[in-house]
């Protein structure tokens, strides 16, 4: 599937969680594990609003997307 995105764009956390159909929650458990796609810290600083790239939430779908292995055929 290809998918047409801005290499700049900035995406909030409300909006990431949307696409990857999970709960903001979620997205910030997997931050804290240091797991999930890439985010940047708005202000760069601990309570800095979080946002991500459109394209590094498209690489990390590609990254965790596993295709079907066909059997005995």
């Amino acid at each position: 599937m290809n998918i047409i995105v801005s290499p700049n764009r900035l995406i909030p956390e409300s909006q990431v969680a949307s696409i990857l159909n999970v709960s903001p929650s979620t997205l910030r458990r997997w931050r804290s594990r240091g797991s999930g796609p890439a985010y940047i810290q708005v202000l760069g600083k601990p309570g800095g609003a979080i946002r991500y790239r459109e394209t590094d939430v498209v690489a990390w779908i590609e990254q965790n997307t596993i295709a079907p292995r066909r059997l005995g055929c």
